[in-house]
């Protein structure tokens, strides 16, 4: 019988709802203002400007680590850029990822952990992305990079689950293998550029911090492989 009392939504962690608010309502701000509906004249630079303030820049790390210095005017980029986007379509998918994943990963991981991994996720992207493509002058903006770190801590669950039973834990990779296939044949056929190496960085990061931060780390999951 169906409880009338339920919730209409499924409960996500607060982390997660702290994390995905602050992208809705800058979204929301920006898209009313790009419409003309709040800002006036002004409000329809109000996406531009965002952009230059809060976007990664990767020449401008590059200038950081060329002359040691590193102010904070500057590196605010590494943690700003997640929840900044293109457009509406950019953030709606950002922010389905980051519902579903980190609701899955939140369920199980301490909030700080869910904190560590998304941020983490997102920094080593963003200069993974400035050094390993140092010509490379397209900004970082939106939340793939971090949100990719939380589908790295959903495949350790799904590793750590699989390799319990004895099944094939390579499965655990199926999702991020077909994000990152659709992210690529996109690229292609669209002139994207080189955001995935952030994404696969992010991504990576997210399944290495999960063996450290994951409840029990690493001595659970050897305990899970010894049960097979």
């Amino acid at each position: 019988m169906q409880d009338m009392n339920a919730a209409p939504l499924n409960p996500l962690p607060l982390v997660v709802w702290a994390l995905a608010l602050p992208m809705i309502a800058l979204e929301l701000v920006l898209a009313a203002a790009g419409a003309g509906l709040v800002g006036g004249a002004e409000g329809i630079g109000w996406r531009l400007q965002a952009l230059e303030r809060f976007a990664y820049r990767p020449e401008l790390m590059r200038y950081f680590l060329q002359t040691g210095q590193f102010p904070l005017d500057g590196l605010h980029r590494l943690v700003t850029y997640p929840f900044v986007h293109g457009n509406l379509t950019h953030v709606i998918f950002v922010v389905v990822i980051l519902l579903a994943l980190g609701k899955m990963v939140g369920e199980v991981f301490r909030w700080w952990a869910v904190l560590l991994i998304f941020f983490t996720s997102a920094i080593v992207g963003a200069l993974v992305y400035t050094l390993v493509l140092p010509g490379v002058q397209a900004p970082l903006i939106g939340g793939y990079p971090a949100v990719y770190g939380l589908i790295g801590g959903f495949t350790f669950l799904l590793w750590v689950n699989l390799a319990a039973v004895g099944a094939n834990k390579y499965r655990a990779f199926t999702l991020i293998g077909f994000l990152l296939a659709f992210q690529l044949l996109f690229g292609l056929l669209f002139g994207g550029g080189y955001e995935w190496v952030a994404d696969l960085t992010g991504f990576v990061t997210g399944f290495v911090l999960s063996f450290v931060v994951s409840p029990g780390g690493w001595a659970r999951v050897l305990e899970k492989v010894r049960q097979r």
